[in-house]
């Protein structure tokens, strides 16, 4: 089935003031977790609102107010999040480091005690349609699914990290972790009795495995970091740049009682006119993205994609047509919208192409 982008947004949008939340805070949520699913990340879009809804309706994310300046600078702040929406919040930062970015060539918010900032490549067109660079990273000090490399022990969560600079074309955007997998895709594959393509976990022991009940039974395994068991090194330094660019710099983390599901986070504008200027930054970005481009697929591939040219498209596909949720969304979705009274969204079958 396939459904209208419009009516999804009205339905998340309405589930959520339903449970207390703020209109405009609710708008931005619903519109960030569309954009995942609009982008094909199925795992970090709607499929987040019921345990969004869940969570307002414990008190333990907050449903109005805003955010506190802890310290600011003209280049940069920190933020404490109050629990708020992280979609919001992380809108809202983003909007700030571009502001600061014009001014000084760049523009750093950090914020600490967010909730939840759903998927990070919903949020990187908003700075490249306006010409920006825009490093975005979040960690949750509350929660740890990847062990260091060469260990056993939890010590970090997947760690994000997404990158979006604009071209003379399409924008690129990069969005990875620092693990080989994510703790969305391990519980979706959990619940269903479904394993991993690959060997990407670890069991309590060390052994590399596929199976994700591993991850939900005493004792613990864990994820494996980008790189697996041979070159987990690099995924491994990849955690540690994020911790330290979020957590450290927060001055608030690992280190100090949990508070629950959350995040703290980096937001980083670059302004390209501050520098080269835009221009020129266009023309070197699309050389290097069309050299990409024209390389020679090896065998197995049709061509050489950059990061998010898939999803781009699929995102265009899915305006056009509706978009195609996964399955298990709904389903998780229809006691809520029963209980709060808001009409489930009309779907329309798939055509074939």
């Amino acid at each position: 089935m396939r459904y209208a982008t419009q009516a999804l947004q009205e339905f998340a949008r309405d589930l959520l003031t339903g449970v207390g939340l703020e209109r405009d805070m609710a708008e931005v949520v619903a519109e960030v977790l569309l954009e995942g699913d609009l982008l094909g990340h199925d795992t970090h879009g709607l499929a987040l609102l019921a345990s969004y809804l869940r969570e307002l309706e414990a008190g333990t994310m907050t449903k109005r107010g805003g955010h506190r300046v802890v310290e600011e600078r003209r280049a940069s702040a920190l933020w404490d999040g109050d629990r708020l929406p992280g979609p919001w919040l992380t809108r809202l930062a983003i909007d700030d480091a571009i502001e600061k970015a014009r001014e000084c060539g760049t523009g750093t918010i950090v914020i600490r005690r967010s909730h939840h900032i759903a998927c990070l490549a919903a949020y990187l067109t908003r700075a490249t349609e306006r010409g920006f660079v825009l490093l975005l990273s979040c960690s949750d000090p509350n929660a740890a699914s990847v062990a260091p490399h060469g260990g056993t022990r939890a010590v970090f969560t997947p760690d994000p990290i997404a990158f979006g600079f604009p071209t003379e074309a399409d924008p690129v955007l990069i969005d990875l972790s620092a693990s080989l997998t994510t703790n969305g895709m391990t519980a979706r594959l959990q619940k269903r009795g479904e394993r991993l393509a690959h060997p990407w976990l670890l069991t309590a022991d060390g052994e590399a495995t596929d199976d994700p009940a591993v991850l939900f039974s005493e004792p613990r395994g864990t994820i494996l970091p980008t790189g697996g068991v041979d070159a987990g090194h690099k995924g491994y330094a990849l955690a540690l740049i994020v911790e330290i660019l979020t957590g450290a710099l927060a001055g608030f983390g690992r280190a100090d009682p949990k508070e629950g599901w959350g995040a703290t986070v980096l937001v980083q504008a670059i302004d390209p006119a501050a520098f080269g200027g835009l221009g020129a930054f266009k023309r070197e970005a699309e050389w290097i993205a069309q050299a990409c481009r024209d390389n020679p697929p090896r065998a197995g591939f049709e061509k050489v994609r950059l990061p998010g040219e898939r999803a781009l498209q699929r995102r265009c596909d899915q305006l056009k047509q509706g978009v195609e949720l996964h399955s298990d969304i709904l389903p998780s979705l229809e006691p809520w919208a029963t209980r709060l009274s808001v009409p489930l969204p009309e779907g329309r079958a798939k055509l074939s192409v």
